[in-house]
């Protein structure tokens, strides 16, 4: 990692005009850049404290580095903790002390750690055996309130065989933690930062709890507590109140649909407590979370978000009660302001970018943002417009020329207006006929945005556009970002309209002269495996696919992946409705269509599509004859973490397409 003078040259470079290089992004540039996540602020808004993730290739792994910045951008410095998992810092309420999740020199496993800013000074303030999860500091910062599961029964000693695995309840399995046991729940407890005296609150076997947010005053903690694993099999779950110290009951404030990203806050009053809710089960798959309140001291949900139509993806408190939220809007994330009063919502940045993290105190907003050029940076957000804190990947990205980013409208079959989004080659040409990949978000509740998030969709789509293709991404109907409506249009019917938009769309850059209708490919993660696999079945213009850890017969999935609840709400049981699931399925029971050489890619660990879908697809089409071939990372589950598989997977798909698609030098 850089010291301190390379970086406050790096923050001139991002200021200057960058030169004109003489390549395009390559995947070993993955090795170089930072991922920019866990942003927060001190308490009075003078210090930013973050994580920056970098893949490291002499270990085949990845390290974090924690990070502090002061607001007016003129110091930074590295938090002195040598665990290169740590994560998630917080500051203390007075500024002292910024705690983080990790271990401690020695230590087997990740504790609560302190890090004292007088004087660099780490201490483990935990010596639990269970995984600690999310964690709030009380307000005067004598308690840290925190997440840990539970372990079913202590490990075999060294040598002994393992034991049976007895589950016992609907949902099962999670990727990437795995098997949920008998007995294996999450629950809440405080330790006191003075002694490290750990309390156990509310905890009852059969219950797990989760997002602890402490009341103003420190006497209470809102919490969520499900039956099951994230949601009960009703696809619900209790917001609760308790008593911090007490030993009385927990108390219900309302019983919710499950969001998709779940987060609780007080109002700085302490009179309301703010969470997500998400949609009636059967459309919990397409991501519309909501923000709402309820008063504390009990009484009806009140929705602040639900007419402007968006998902909501994070949100803090202001001083004033307003609340500062993201919103996912057509290929882009931003952050409003929502008076809880009124409900007027107000944006507070626009441009063609991602908002990824958004934090508030003292005064001062602090965010995280990635646009077309660059990957996450934090900034200060000051009336609309936004200051560089960081400037990481400028030193990298300042010889890389990336190929321009372009905005997409069309209208799909049925006269729907679909948007997407283009990249060049570096060296475009207009007028020129390119080989075009579309290349397929997944979800199916995502969406492409403008952005340069590390490994994510407009990385890869640099990393084609520099071997000379232009590449596609298209807001299929699924996709957040364009209302409830549009997300809400495959449900039950998957492999459908969305098939309809995503050949719509390079038809449409067939007809302005940009796509070679005679070299076109295809290919995606998860559910862009999933819609590869739908739309080679369907057509054949395609010379070459990638499917990802995607699935073509849906029936085979059932019960082995992780998705129960969802699909018995959505599609209901297969006994009950086996023409859906066959419907849903035609990929693998028409696999006869397919003539398109395939590449089907997986983690042999994933619980989110199981690799079982990608060995059927691959299975059936070298019955058949057609091109194809499988590969496993051992280890993985369903997002690959070994940098030198990511690279790998990179490598793999661009030479795949390139056999196929016959690319001109």
């Amino acid at each position: 990692m850089r010291h301190l003078p390379l970086l406050l040259a790096c923050g001139l470079i991002a200021m200057a005009p960058v030169p004109l290089a003489a390549r395009g992004l390559a995947a070993d540039d993955y090795y170089r850049l930072d991922a920019l996540q866990d942003l927060t602020l001190s308490a009075d808004g003078a210090w930013i404290a973050y994580v920056a993730g970098r893949a490291d290739q002499d270990s085949d792994g990845n390290r974090n580095t924690l990070w502090l910045g002061s607001w007016d951008g003129r110091q930074h410095q590295r938090v002195p903790v040598t665990d290169g998992a740590a994560h998630s810092p917080r500051f203390s309420p007075d500024g002292r002390f910024l705690a983080v999740i990790g271990k401690a020199a020695g230590a087997t496993r990740p504790q609560l750690l302190l890090v004292d800013r007088a004087n660099d000074a780490v201490r483990a303030l935990t010596d639990v055996t269970g995984d600690i999860g999310e964690y709030a500091w009380s307000p005067d910062g004598s308690r840290i309130a925190f997440v840990m599961e539970s372990l079913p029964e202590p490990p075999p000693p060294d040598g002994a065989p393992p034991r049976p695995l007895v589950i016992d309840a609907l949902y099962f399995k999670e990727d990437p933690h795995g098997y949920i046991q008998q007995g294996q729940r999450q629950h809440l407890y405080v330790v006191a930062v003075a002694s490290g005296r750990l309390l156990a609150v509310g905890a009852e076997a059969q219950f797990n709890d989760d997002h602890p947010a402490w009341s103003p005053d420190g006497t209470r903690l809102a919490f969520v507590r499900t039956r099951e694993r994230a949601a009960d099999p009703d696809g619900m779950s209790d917001l609760d109140v308790i008593e911090a110290l007490g030993s009385a009951p927990p108390q219900r404030l309302a019983r919710i649909f499950s969001p998709n990203l779940q987060h609780l806050a007080w109002s700085p009053d302490g009179r309301l407590v703010a969470f997500q809710q998400g949609r009636e089960p059967r459309y919990n798959n397409y991501m519309q979370d909501r923000l709402a309140v309820v008063p504390a001291a009990g009484g009806a949900v009140r929705p602040l978000s639900d007419a402007l139509d968006r998902a909501t993806l994070g949100y803090a408190f202001a001083a004033d009660g307003a609340i500062l939220a993201l919103v996912a809007d057509d290929a882009s994330q931003y952050p409003v302001r929502i008076d809880t009063l009124t409900g007027r919502v107000q944006r507070l940045y626009t441009a063609a970018a991602a908002v990824t993290g958004i934090a508030t105190a003292g005064g001062h907003v602090a965010v995280l943002v990635t646009d077309d050029r660059t990957p996450d940076e934090a900034y200060a957000l000051e009336d609309g417009r936004i200051r560089a804190l960081t400037a990481h990947n400028a030193a990298v990205l300042a010889d890389i020329t990336l190929g321009e980013v372009s905005e997409l409208k069309f209208h799909s079959r049925d006269g729907t207006e679909v948007h997407g989004l283009w990249v060049k080659p570096p060296a475009y040409v207009a007028g020129r006929r390119y080989p075009t990949l579309l290349w397929l978000h997944g979800g199916a509740n995502l969406q492409d945005t403008h952005g340069l998030t590390i490994d994510e969709y407009q990385f890869k789509r640099q990393l084609l556009a520099a071997r000379g293709y232009v590449v596609l991404g298209i807001n299929y109907r699924g996709s957040t970002g364009r209302g409830e409506a549009f997300s809400r249009a495959i449900a039950g019917d998957w492999g459908h309209r969305e098939v309809e938009d995503v050949l719509a769309g390079v038809e449409a850059l067939v007809a302005q002269g940009i796509a070679d209708p005679q070299r076109l490919g295809i290919g995606g993660w998860s559910y862009g495996g999933l819609l590869t696999d739908y739309t080679i079945a369907s057509d054949g213009r395609f010379g070459a696919a990638v499917s990802g850890a995607g699935a073509g017969n849906q029936l085979g999935m059932y019960g082995s992946d992780q998705y129960i609840l969802a699909n018995n709400a959505e599609l209901g049981p297969p006994w009950r409705f086996p023409a859906t699931w066959l419907r849903v399925s035609y990929p693998f029971f028409h696999a006869d269509r397919i003539h398109t050489p395939t590449l089907f890619l997986g983690g042999d660990r994933d619980f989110n599509v199981p690799v079982a879908g990608s060995e059927q697809m691959y299975q059936a089409l070298r019955t058949l004859g057609v091109p194809t071939q499988l590969v496993v990372y051992p280890g993985e589950t369903h997002d690959i973490e070994r940098p030198s598989f990511l690279v790998d997977r990179m490598l793999r798909i661009a030479d795949w397409f390139d056999r196929y698609l016959r690319r001109p030098p």
